[in-house]
């Protein structure tokens, strides 16, 4: 492909990243949303600082690992080809610093923000590359070791388990690491509700994600002759499709409602480039409702305070999408076929087990060395004061 690299390809991946880098805008407002109000500006603060922190990692480390590619080499080295390797760069960073926006979500409103600045420079630098070496660059010769045994390699066209299934499934060792929200759980076990503090804003950030989602999705073709409508349709009918299911499982219930089609194009990343339009549809309306019930159970029986749900939303739905790549992508189920079942399902567990080893890791470390909670007075103060000071109220 880098031989036939044009001005028009550096164009369309790096309109690609900058869709995606405003996707980080709708993490910010769709958790902005749904915490309560004293913690907002905590939460605004902690994504963008969050993209800046996952810069400098993948920039100087990660994606070094993933791709053995480092920024040391002359101008003109990097400016080769109008600069199409830096362009790729950026884009695949917005897909890297996905993880901690991911991760954010979960642990809101008790989480310190220091330490977690410390676990988003550990995840992009070192954790989420070395997976995506493996998926995305047949390290350690994985992939060809799949196609000899089940006749495909693990495919994830757009990270359904590279991006987010890693990212929800680190949040879920985070989220368990660090405990309820005060007063979240009474003694007897019942559930005290958080309700969301702006569902506007939540449906703004829902919004913002599902139209960025378009350039996360078609752009990851990395070049224009690879461009795809069947792609573009298929994200589609995917957030249609949990949307819709998210509605009727979720009882109208807007929280659900809007995380409907985030579930739906979560799920369909993986096969986008290769399903049918009505696989696409079905499976979106597998993880809406998947959504809507994993969260509930998690929430009211598991007792797991995953605050903005992204244990369900991201690593449930992610696995799901990254296994029904292999189901709807298969010539019998009107897909494009070239996937293997089998291949999907080692390819998703091993993304599982990875991103729950580094979870626990890098939160357990940091756990045991600077503490990952803030002080019950911070934490119904509003915020961690070490940015409480710029903003954010006690109200609420």
């Amino acid at each position: 492909m880098e031989a036939l690299v044009s001005a028009g390809d550096v164009l369309f991946v790096l309109l690609g990243a900058i869709m995606v880098l405003a996707m980080h805008a709708g993490f910010a407002f769709l958790e902005l949303g749904t915490v309560r109000r004293k913690n907002q500006v905590n939460a605004l603060v902690k994504i963008m600082v969050d993209f800046s922190v996952s810069t400098i990692a993948y920039f100087f480390i990660g994606y070094s690992i993933a791709y053995g590619i480092d920024f040391f080499s002359g101008a003109e080295v990097l400016a080769a080809k109008n600069g199409f390797g830096l362009v790729k760069f950026f884009f695949l960073l917005t897909f890297a610093a996905a993880i901690p926006a991911i991760v954010s979500g979960g642990i809101a409103e008790r989480a310190k923000f220091n330490p977690q600045i410390a676990a988003t420079f550990l995840l992009v630098g070192f954790v989420y590359p070395f997976f995506e070496g493996i998926a995305w660059n047949h390290h350690y010769g994985i992939q060809d070791w799949l196609k000899t045994s089940f006749g495909a390699e693990f495919h994830d066209f757009a990270g359904s388990v590279v991006v987010h299934a890693m990212g929800g499934w680190i949040a879920l060792a985070a989220v368990i690491l660090l405990g309820a929200r005060s007063g979240r759980y009474n003694k007897d076990g019942r559930i005290n509700a958080h309700p969301p503090s702006n569902i506007p804003f939540l449906a703004l950030g829902a919004w913002i994600l599902t139209v960025g989602w378009f350039g996360f999705n078609v752009m990851s073709a990395q070049a224009i002759q690879g461009i795809s409508g069947l792609v573009a349709v298929n994200s589609l009918m995917a957030l249609v499709g949990g949307t819709l299911a998210a509605l009727i499982i979720g009882k109208n219930d807007p929280g659900f409602v809007h995380n409907g089609p985030l579930a739906g194009l979560v799920a369909v990343c993986a096969g986008s480039d290769i399903m049918h339009p009505l696989g696409a549809l079905a499976t979106g309306a597998i993880a809406g409702g998947l959504f809507v019930w994993a969260f509930t159970v998690t929430q009211n029986r598991l007792k797991i305070d995953d605050v903005l749900g992204v244990w369900p939303l991201h690593g449930l739905c992610g696995a799901w999408g990254g296994l029904a790549a292999g189901i709807f992508g298969a010539k019998s189920l009107g897909g494009m076929g070239g996937v293997s079942f089998m291949s999907q399902a080692v390819g998703t567990g091993l993304g599982i087990v990875i991103a729950l080893a580094g979870g626990v890791i890098v939160y357990g470390g940091l756990k045991s060395i600077f503490g990952l909670r803030m002080t019950q007075e911070e934490e119904f103060d509003g915020a961690d004061l070490s940015i409480h000071k710029i903003g954010a109220t006690a109200d609420d």
